[in-house]
């Protein structure tokens, strides 16, 4: 998986498309992605002894193949990796600089 925890990244299918936002989780085994404040959906609690009940917003899980990393320009592009001082590096495929 190119995108890692941390990344901004920009939505580019579904009903968050356009929206940018900061990579909080990665789930490599089912190929998605968890980012703030976007792809929101809520969970109706039926209140207990222990918790009172309610409405539970929480972001779900994105696919990764909807969503491309925001380099330092601002612009969505796609990820390679090179070999720089004997080191493997992402770098940005638009604008070809390194990435962190």
């Amino acid at each position: 998986m190119r995108i890692k925890s941390g990344d901004t990244v920009k939505i580019i299918a579904g009903k968050d498309k356009g929206e940018t936002g900061t990579v909080l989780k990665t789930l490599p085994k089912q190929d998605k992605v968890i980012v703030e404040g976007l792809n929101i959906h809520k969970r109706h609690q039926k209140p207990t002894q222990m918790a009172t009940g309610g409405i539970e917003e929480f972001p779900a899980p994105i696919h990764v193949s909807n969503v491309k990393l925001v380099d330092s320009n601002g612009e969505a592009t796609r990820v390679g990796y090179r070999f720089e001082d004997g080191k493997k590096v992402r770098f940005s495929k638009k604008s070809d600089t390194t990435l962190n």
